[in-house]
């Protein structure tokens, strides 16, 4: 059986997304602004869960139709067969996303699709399942454009970008799947000296790390934290049969040419502790150093790193006076170095003195950012 999937991810990213789906089988695929549809049966859905770096989940496609009003929502919500998705002892959790809707309250949407949802089982078994805001076993995502609703089933559960190794945590992290899905956009390769030198919680670290190894992102879940393995089309014997595909391509562990810095200990300390809970801290060497100092641990590699915006004013001043030291930085120690810089501060390549070979356009969140080229050579490069 084939069925309609979608799979959300940061955008810029949406061509590397399509790339992993056409690898794990699926079918009819199309980008759109913040995410990928495709077909495929359910071995598809197990592999890009399990293997997908770039999708922040996958949803499994129920129904879809016009609307004008609240009831129109209902209608199409009660149109859908729920008790073959899932049992009345599933909890659920109604999730709302709308794009210019002509609705006054989508708090009102949401518990007219609960309704709907309850009101199924209800006709049908005499019992409704429990909603659960918090930790719900089954999540139903309803996305609204101006005249559209379309329901899903959420097949993930918790974000793929939880990787499930990253217990050390700091303040804005990058997500797993955007750095990830940078390093494939500037072009490092498994094998390629990679630097971050403001590796924070490690997770250019980490994500170039699994992909030298071969390691699927969604390997250290643990049993029962995919969603799809909550629905009653969940076959366990296929998800064993990938997983167990997927484990014997993994490559040996060996010392890998990625290092971190970064000069607060805590973060070092941090990005040590994940690395250790993910099997990796004997492969990627991490350090206590400041990047102005700092000298490149090999004559040519990728730089990396996502260094601070400057949101607020004190902040925009100090980034001033940085940049400059950076650019000079750089020249006298990483000549042959590639060194790329996320960031939404569209006075860096000026300040750092130094001329962008390649400005690559992308989302953190909300906020528009571009990753910045920096091709580093001996003697001037201003």
């Amino acid at each position: 059986m084939r069925y309609q999937y979608f799979a959300p991810c940061p955008r810029g990213l949406e061509a590397l997304l399509a790339e992993e789906l056409a690898v794990a089988g699926a079918i009819d695929i199309r980008q759109t602004a913040g995410g990928v549809e495709f077909a495929g049966d359910l071995a598809c859905c197990y592999r890009v869960n399990l293997e997908s770096r770039i999708a922040t989940r996958v949803l499994w496609r129920q129904a879809s139709g016009d609307y004008s009003s609240e009831d129109d929502i209902y209608r199409l919500a009660r149109s859908v067969d729920w008790l073959r998705r899932f049992s009345v002892e599933r909890s659920i959790r109604i999730y709302v996303t709308a794009q210019r809707v002509p609705l006054k309250s989508l708090e009102f949407v949401t518990l007219r699709v609960k309704d709907a949802v309850c009101d199924v089982f209800r006709d049908a078994c005499g019992r409704r399942p429990n909603v659960d805001t918090k930790a719900p076993d089954v999540r139903i995502h309803l996305f609204l454009t101006e005249q559209r609703a379309t329901l899903y089933l959420d097949t993930s559960g918790e974000p793929l970008w939880q990787r499930g190794h990253k217990i050390a945590k700091i303040e804005a992290p990058l997500k797993e799947n955007l750095a990830a899905g940078i390093l494939r956009l500037i072009g490092w390769q498994p094998g390629t000296p990679l630097l971050d030198p403001m590796c924070g919680s490690g997770t250019f670290l980490l994500e170039a790390a699994q992909m030298s190894l071969g390691d699927p992102s969604g390997i250290n879940r643990e049993p029962g934290q995919f969603a799809f393995e909550r629905l009653l089309s969940f076959k366990p014997e296929l998800w064993r049969e990938l997983q167990k595909s997927a484990v014997a391509a993994r490559l040996p562990a060996a010392q890998l040419p990625i290092w971190g810095s970064d000069r607060s200990a805590d973060a070092v300390a941090r990005a040590q502790q994940n690395l250790a809970h993910a099997g990796l801290d004997d492969l990627v060497t991490v350090q206590c150093a400041d990047l102005l100092t700092l000298t490149a641990p090999a004559p040519s590699g990728v730089l990396v790193c996502n260094p601070p915006y400057g949101e607020r004013l004190g902040e925009l001043d100090e980034l001033a006076a940085f940049y400059p030291k950076l650019g000079d930085a750089l020249k006298r120690r990483f000549a042959g170095w590639d060194c790329w810089f996320l960031s939404a501060d569209t006075r860096l390549p000026k300040l750092i003195g130094l001329k962008p070979m390649r400005k690559i356009p992308i989302f953190n969140g909300p906020l528009e950012c571009r990753i910045y080229g920096f091709r580093m050579v001996g003697g001037s490069n201003r």
